[in-house]
């Protein structure tokens, strides 16, 4: 096994690694030893103690670490009260030292904590009870009923939360009958958690309330909330509906659905305020903020972030020692890395520290802002303030979101403004009826310096994609409806000081239920006019392609319209230098790209590596990875278009000196992994959704036969052998494989594959989500049983297992191999201002 190559990143600013927590296995934050109140000199410390700093003393230091003492010290506990570190302690020794965390909870095995969740904490809960009796909901209660009723006067509505996501509004009518409610109207969407009723009277409202409020229905209890409504004028609608009159195409019963209509009694307008300053009719008071829901970190410094997510990552990290300790087969020894868990904390291995953003505003390259209604009633542009599972569907504009930049807030004011004017409707999200549905931006930077002073003016190219259902529209009043959008993006960009760069305006048409798109949508380029005041189009090649370009270690990108690519930019390139420097590479290096979308970190590596392998099973990504190549002259790259499972034997059977019957093992072996998917398997498959287009190595339903995978397998041991039979292709003595799943992780097929192929010595994971590298790692670096077992087809209890339990439960079936182990681990901070980052570990074996 090859070491790995020492961590060594230029102008890389990182945090130093956590201190060891002295045995204690309970979960800790990890943060600098605290030396004693009373410093000695380092002179007079003894050989074998631990030398300790003075400039961290906190009796010194008038601002204390921000996580001293905000956990209970449980060495303190177990020994009855006493400790070795003494007042030295980090840990708080009682109630009475313990402080609050940066998020204002308490630890959770502290007294305040257990008051604070049985309500006996009266400000907590009164505050956690106002929160939730208000649901940010815009439309389904204003609008006509499912049957096409009138709601009726919003005081007397109430919402019900905790309600079953497969009822619909029939089940909840029929619960309130059961229940003796008397009631005028009941609706619920199948899918949320909340449902609306309406009542007759105040005395019915009283009655209903006092009957379901706290109600204990499968195991919760039910939540009587308020509704936020939305004042807006009825001359809005009025005025709506006199525009679409003259449309004979548009279906009436749309426009009522999505036209704002007024509910409050006397009709003000939009953002009108009371004495106090309050908006009428509204409780934007207490009601959660754009800022809030797209960046929570945001009132933080950027110092406390990038602490508060290294120990949310090693708290996560502590899973897979748990997990893998309990997965570990019967009669056989635990790996000598769980062994030395307790050296580490309870951490699998060294966690090295988080590298922070080298931008921290505006750093965003791509935006997707959501159409619906504010809380005022206005059609707006922005983030919707909540999930809509739970009934929130109010949008509020970005303009306080700091990791938005302010061209992308400038697009977003800009069709807004368009809305106002606009006589097609807005997506109703209950309803799934509407026109406008969601406007994304994509911007390009060109190469060189940035910081956050000169960030934007690096911005050269700008793409924006506007998503919309044209269904029963006619495609004349649509077409020109798009000319003058295009006509106000071009005027805004203009009039700006200085202009917004503006090179591709893009519409994509989509009919499903939820915003997120297949890659397959269509999509239309809209010209885009020059000022203003022109009448003709800008001058516009139809064989150009809706593309701009974006710039990773001095590699120039074409980046389509639904392509993933990294949202911050430079933070990608330090991540893509650490994948490269753990993964040990060198000329004689096969190096595979798993999931590689467009190419982007084998293009980045490829100058290092002999060959590069990427696979990916996304056809357009895969077109746009070739492309990317031919801009930069990069020719040691190789892009499949398979799913991994189906190729990945024959290519190491290609490239390696692997010997016929190794070969024969493998193959044998990727055939009975594809006949026994166990049910969990299928189900992960069939539910894991691609998102903006992000690339995936999952198994999607009925995406290729077996046949699909032979005759892959053929083409490739066909390219392999000259016609003297003969080996035409380079043989590597080293193996890397650099996987960079979406959210939900690599399919189980694909870890048994990874695990399986015993020339793989080395795998860097990068993940944007720790969990499912954590699951995806149980299954990697547990052992494998003596005796493997076979899944019950007929067993659902999976289905309620989280996705370690799945793993632990997969791993039981993992065919006889080598595990790999956990060597080191290092957070990447992609995303300032929000609680994700990505999360980098190499594994060996």
């Amino acid at each position: 096994m090859a070491a790995s190559p020492n961590n060594q990143l230029s102008e890389t600013k990182t945090l130093d690694s956590a201190a060891q927590t002295n045995g204690q296995d309970s979960p800790q934050p990890n943060c600098e030893s605290i030396p004693p109140s009373d410093p000695q000199s380092t002179a007079d410390t003894n050989p074998g103690e631990k030398r300790k700093r003075d400039d961290d003393d906190p009796t010194q230091n008038s601002s204390p670490h921000p996580l001293w003492k905000t956990t209970l010290c449980s060495y303190f506990r177990r020994q009855d009260g006493s400790c070795t570190h003494g007042s030295t302690c980090k840990y708080a020794h009682g109630e009475e030292e313990l402080r609050p965390r940066l998020d204002n909870t308490w630890d959770p095995t502290s007294e305040r904590a257990k008051k604070a969740m049985k309500g006996e904490n009266g400000e907590k809960v009164a505050a956690k009870e106002e929160e939730e009796q208000e649901v940010m909901m815009t439309e389904m209660v204003m609008d006509g009923g499912e049957d096409g009723e009138e709601c009726g006067d919003p005081q007397l509505s109430k919402c019900l939360v905790h309600l079953p996501r497969k009822w619909h509004g029939d089940n909840l009518r029929k619960f309130l009958s059961e229940q003796g409610i008397t009631f005028k109207s009941a609706k619920k969407k199948k899918g949320m958690v909340v449902g609306f009723v309406s009542f007759e009277s105040a005395e019915q409202l009283k009655s209903a309330v006092e009957e379901l409020e706290g109600k204990s229905f499968r195991n919760k209890n039910l939540k009587v909330a308020n509704v936020i409504p939305r004042p807006f004028e009825r001359k809005v609608k009025s005025a709506m509906a006199a525009t679409l009159s003259s449309q004979q195409t548009v279906d009436d019963a749309s426009i009522k659905e999505n036209a704002g209509v007024s509910i409050a009694s006397n009709e003000v307008q939009d953002g009108a305020t009371n004495d106090d300053g309050s908006t009428l009719g509204d409780s934007t008071s207490k009601a959660k903020c754009a800022r809030d829901a797209v960046t929570p970190l945001a009132h933080m410094p950027y110092g406390d972030q990038l602490e508060h997510k290294k120990n949310s990552v090693m708290q996560m990290l502590k899973k897979l020692t748990r997990n893998a300790r309990k997965a570990c087969p019967n009669g056989v020894s635990l790996p000598q890395w769980v062994l030395q868990s307790r050296e580490r904390g309870g951490l699998p291995c060294q966690v090295e520290g988080i590298i922070e953003s080298p931008v921290v505003n505006g750093y965003r390259n791509k935006c997707e802002f959501s159409v619906g209604y504010s809380q005022q009633g206005k059609p707006t542009v922005g983030f919707m303030l909540g999930n809509f599972r739970e009934g929130v569907t109010a949008v509020e504009e970005p303009v306080d979101c700091p990791n938005v930049s302010k061209i992308a807030c400038r697009y977003a004011s800009i069709f807004q403004e368009f809305l106002q004017h606009s006589s097609f409707p807005i997506w109703n999200r209950f309803k799934n009826t509407g026109f406008w549905r969601q406007l994304t931006v994509r911007e390009g930077r060109s190469a060189g310096k940035v910081s956050d002073e000169n960030f934007e003016a690096n911005i050269s190219e700008v793409m924006l994609i506007v998503q919309v259902c044209s269904v029963g529209l006619d495609e004349a009043q649509v077409t020109n409806e798009f000319e003058r959008l295009a006509q106000a993006f071009a005027a805004g960009a203009a009039a700006n000081s200085p202009p917004l760069p503006l090179n591709v305006f893009v519409v994509q048409d989509h009919q499903g239920i939820s915003n997120v798109a297949p890659t397959d949508a269509p999509l239309r380029s809209i010209p885009i006019l020059k000022t203003e005041s022109s009448l003709q189009p800008e001058a516009a090649d139809n064989t150009i392609e809706a593309r701009i370009h974006d710039c990773i270690s001095n590699l120039r990108f074409s980046i389509s319209p639904t392509a993933f690519f990294q949202v911050n930019t430079l933070a990608a390139e330090k991540l893509y230098s650490l994948a490269g420097e753990w993964a040990g590479l060198g000329p004689d290096t096969l190096l595979f790209d798993i999931c590689c979308g467009t190419g982007t970190i084998g293009l980045t590596l490829a100058h290092r590596v002999g060959m590069v392998i990427g696979i990916e099973m996304n056809a357009s990504a895969v077109q746009d990875a070739y492309k990317n190549a031919e801009i930069n002259g990069i020719k040691n790259c190789r892009f499949i278009c398979s799913k991994a499972e189906d190729v990945i034997g024959s290519l190491l059977k290609e490239y390696l000196n692997v010997s016929e019957k190794q070969g024969q093992l493998s193959s044998a072996l990727e055939s009975s992994e594809k006949r026994t998917l166990t049910g969990e398997e299928k189900d992960t498959c069939t539910t894991n959704a691609h998102n903006d287009g992000e690339s995936s190595c999952q198994e999607p339903e009925k995406c290729s036969s077996e046949n699909d995978g032979k005759e892959i397998q053929n083409q490739l041991q066909e390219s392999s052998t000259s016609k003297d039979g003969n080996s035409s292709v380079p043989q590597f003595k080293n193996v890397v494989a650099i996987v960079d799943p979406p959210r939900m992780g690599l399919h189980p097929t694909v870890v048994k594959v990874l695990r399986t192929h015993a020339p793989l010595r080395r795998l860097v994971y990068i993940s944007c989500n720790p969990e499912s590298l954590v699951a995806n790692s149980i299954e990697l670096c547990t052992p494998s049983p003596e005796k493997v077992e076979k899944g019950k087809k007929d067993n659902r209890g999976w289905r309620n297992m989280s996705s370690a339990g799945l793993a632990r439960h997969r791993a039981k079936s993992m065919p006889i191999s080598e595990p790999f182990q956990p060597v080191k681990a290092m957070a990447v901070d992609l995303f300032p201002h929000t609680p994700h980052c990505e999360m980098v570990m190499l594994l060996e074996r």
